[in-house]
């Protein structure tokens, strides 16, 4: 705010000192919030990395299974095992709170086994390729949601930084700076009103 603009009063200086108290704590609190989306970033980050190296061998595994199933099945016998899928897979999502973020949470509803088919004409690489499908689909249900997770939560703190930033830069030295202008002004005043004073009594007594 311009200084030159402020009415030098004693009920802006009050207004002023509600003002810093309030931006102090405000900075304390979004400091606290912070710091804790931080430390949640950081568990979920150790989370992510260990998930990712774990969905990655699924799915190379996932891969090398349905290539050695190709290899020993004919085309026909493949797509007629794979026709009638018997599974069913539902996926529920709901928002849950960390530090006032909404993050989702998945819920993963499945029924049915994923194998509908005869052994007759079917080769048990197939079997381990939709076994490792569906680890590999867990997986990825769960990578997701820590990935949506972890995305929101360094958008929430990189929005906290910069209000931090702010309040400690901007609002509360300039608020401050204000109040010692007025707290100037009014002394200021003040001295020539004794000034005043003082002459007054000088004339009377003479």
């Amino acid at each position: 705010m311009a200084l030159q603009s402020v009415n030098a009063t004693r009920m802006e200086l009050l207004q002023l000192r509600k003002r810093v108290a309030l931006a102090l704590r405000g900075h304390r609190l979004l400091s606290e919030k912070r710091d804790e989306i931080s430390r949640r970033l950081v568990q979920i980050a150790r989370d992510l990395t260990a998930l990712r190296k774990k969905v990655e061998q699924d799915i190379l595994e996932m891969s090398r299974r349905f290539m050695m199933a190709r290899a020993t099945m004919e085309p026909e016998h493949i797509r007629a095992a794979m026709d009638l899928p018997t599974k069913k897979f539902q996926l529920t999502i709901r928002l849950a709170s960390i530090m006032s973020v909404k993050v989702p949470q998945l819920t993963k509803q499945i029924e049915g086994d994923i194998m509908s088919y005869g052994f007759s004409t079917t080769s048990g690489e197939l079997d381990v390729a939709l076994r490792a499908l569906e680890r590999a689909s867990d997986s990825l249900v769960e990578l997701a949601e820590k990935e949506k997770q972890c995305q929101l939560l360094a958008t929430e703190l990189q929005s906290t930084r910069r209000r931090v930033n702010v309040l400690e830069h901007v609002v509360i030295p300039e608020t401050r700076e204000t109040i010692k202008y007025i707290y100037d002004k009014l002394g200021e005043a003040e001295r020539d009103n004794i000034s005043r004073l003082m002459k007054i009594a000088d004339i009377i007594r003479g």
